[in-house]
C-alpha cells in the first residue's frame, strides 16, 4: 500500500464519531455491470498498438450504449451496448472513464494510453472494452480525480471510496470513507493527503468539512444550504455550490461567496488549474419547475469576489466548461459558443456551433454538452445526430462526426496520463464536475447532474 493508501486509511480510521469509516481493498471478484463487460482473458488478447504519438478518444453515451471515438477524425473506434441510462465520469489517469450504470462505477477503457519512458512518452492503442471491474455504488454519484487519487461517492449510502487514480482500472488498494448519512454529495481529495467532503442527509443538506490525512477536523462550514457540486481551481482553491451562493476553501480556511439575491444557487462549477476563477451557473428561482438562466457567476477564489455576466441565451448543467487556458466556455441557446475572459467578464468571441436549442424538462433528455480535451472543444448535437470539434481561437469547427445515434453525455481520454502523475509529482490536474441534483446516479456524472435540483445530480 502506497503513501496515499496509508493516509486514506488513517483518515477513515481517525475520522470523529459521526464519520465512522470502514476501510479495506475491495473484493477480488468485483461486480459484474451490465451487458458487454470484458473479461481478463478478452483483456489479455486485446492487442496493443505502437503509435508514434497520443492519440485521444471520446466517450459519448446513447440510449442503449457507449460510442467510442477518435478525437482526431471523431470516427466511430467502438460501439458497446450498455443497457439503461449511463453517465459518464472522468477517471483522471488519461485511458479510463467511469461509466455511473447499475450496480456502480464500470470502468471503461477507452483503448489509448501513453507509457512516460525516460524524456518521451510511448504510445499504444487498442480496442476500447467494458472492464470486469467495478467499484459498488447503490447510487453512483460523483466521481472527482485530483493529486492522484480518484474518489467515487455513493450517494445512496454515503460511502466514499478512494483509489490512486493509476490504479482505477486495478481495483487495488481502495479505501473506504463512511459518512454518517446518505445524500446526494461529493468528496475532493486533497494534497497531503486531506478530504474535502460533504455532509448531510436525504432531507437536507448544509455541511462542508475538510480532514486531514489523520482524520482529524481542519475546517468545517454549515454555512451552505442546498450543497452540490464541486469544482477546483487554480492554487487548490476548491468551490462547493451552495443555494444562496458558494464556499470557497483555499489556505485552510473556508470563506463564504456573498450573492445579490437571496436565493443564487451556483450548483454547477467549471475550474481550471490555469486560473484563480471559477465559472459557475446562476438561478434565482427557488419554484421554478425548471430555471432557464441566462446569467452565469464568475467566483475569483483569491478574494471570493462575484462577478455575474448576462449572456444571449439560456444553458444548461451540461453546456459550461473550460478553455485549455481557462476560459470559461458557456453554449447557449441560439447555439453559439460563448468565449468569455474569466477576468474581465467579458465575452471576447461567440462561435456558432449548432442550431437553436432548448433545455428539456427531463435532466436525462439529451441536450448539447461540452468537452475540453487536447487544445479542442466538443460539442454534441443531439438535433443532427452529430458532434463537433471547435478551435476557440480561430472561431472555427474544425470537424464534424455524423453518429447513426442520438448523443448524450461525453467524456474523454488524453492517451497519456497527466503529466505530474507519469512523473510521480503530486501536483495533479483539478477535476471540473458537473452538478445536478437527482439524486441518483444514473447520476453523473462527472458531474453531477444537472443541475436543477432534481435531487438526484444536479449538474
Amino acid at each position: 500500500m502506497n503513501t496515499r493508501s496509508r493516509a486514506a486509511t488513517a483518515l477513515a480510521l481517525a475520522l470523529p464519531l459521526a464519520l465512522v469509516a470502514a476501510c479495506g481493498t475491495a473484493s477480488e471478484e468485483p461486480a459484474t455491470g451490465a451487458d458487454s463487460s470484458a473479461s481478463a482473458e478478452e483483456s489479455t488478447e486485446n492487442a496493443a498498438t505502437p503509435m508514434q504519438s497520443r492519440s485521444p478518444r471520446l466517450a459519448v453515451t446513447y440510449d442503449g450504449g457507449i460510442k467510442v471515438l477518435d478525437a482526431q477524425t471523431l470516427e466511430e473506434v467502438a460501439d458497446l451496448e450498455l443497457a439503461g441510462f449511463n453517465r459518464l465520469n472522468a477517471a483522471g489517469d488519461g485511458q479510463h472513464v467511469l461509466v455511473s450504470t447499475t450496480g456502480g462505477f464500470q470502468v471503461l477503457d477507452t483503448g489509448t494510453w501513453g507509457q512516460h519512458h525516460g524524456d518521451h512518452y510511448d504510445y499504444y492503442t487498442s480496442t476500447p472494452q467494458l472492464t470486469d471491474v467495478t467499484y459498488a455504488a447503490e447510487l453512483p454519484g460523483h466521481a472527482v480525480p485530483h493529486d492522484g487519487v480518484t474518489a467515487l461517492f455513493d450517494d445512496g449510502t454515503g460511502l466514499i471510496q478512494l483509489v490512486d487514480t493509476d490504479e482505477i482500472a486495478t481495483q487495488e488498494g481502495v479505501e473506504e470513507v463512511q459518512l454518517p448519512e446518505a445524500h446526494h454529495g461529493v468528496a475532493v481529495p486533497l494534497s497531503g493527503g486531506s478530504l474535502l467532503v460533504t455532509d448531510g442527509n436525504e432531507d437536507e443538506r448544509s455541511t462542508v468539512r475538510v480532514l486531514d490525512a489523520d482524520g482529524e477536523e481542519i475546517v468545517a462550514s454549515d454555512d451552505c444550504p442546498g450543497v452540490h457540486g464541486e469544482a477546483v481551481a487554480a492554487d487548490e482553491a476548491v468551490v462547493v455550490g451552495c443555494e444562496d451562493g458558494a464556499l470557497i476553501y483555499a489556505d485552510g480556511k473556508i470563506t463564504k461567496v456573498s450573492t445579490p439575491d437571496d436565493y443564487s444557487r451556483i450548483g454547477n462549477q467549471a475550474g481550471s488549474e490555469a486560473s484563480p476563477i471559477m465559472l459557475g451557473d446562476y438561478k434565482t428561482d427557488p419554484d421554478a419547475e425548471l430555471e432557464r438562466p441566462t446569467t452565469i457567476s464568475l467566483i475569483d477564489t483569491r478574494d471570493a469576489s462575484l462577478e455575474l455576466v448576462e449572456l444571449p441565451g439560456s444553458y444548461s448543467f451540461r453546456s459550461i466548461a473550460r478553455g485549455d487556458d481557462g476560459e470559461a466556455l458557456v453554449l447557449t441557446t441560439d447555439g453559439a459558443l460563448q468565449v468569455i475572459d474569466p477576468e474581465t467578464a467579458e465575452i471576447t468571441a461567440s462561435i456558432p456551433v449548432v442550431d437553436e436549442w432548448e433545455e428539456p424538462m427531463d435532466w436525462q433528455e439529451p441536450r448539447p454538452a461540452l468537452l475540453t480535451l487536447d487544445g479542442s472543444v466538443y460539442v454534441t448535437d443531439p438535433a443532427n445526430n452529430a458532434i463537433h470539434a471547435v478551435d476557440i481561437i480561430d472561431g472555427s469547427v474544425w470537424v464534424t462526426g455524423e453518429l447513426d445515434v442520438t448523443p448524450n453525455e461525453i467524456a474523454g481520454a488524453l492517451g497519456q496520463p497527466p503529466v505530474e502523475q507519469a512523473h510521480g509529482d503530486d501536483d495533479h490536474e483539478g477535476h471540473e464536475d458537473e452538478d445536478e441534483d437527482h439524486e441518483g446516479h444514473e447520476d453523473e456524472g462527472h458531474d453531477d447532474h444537472e443541475d436543477d435540483d432534481h435531487e438526484g445530480h444536479d449538474h
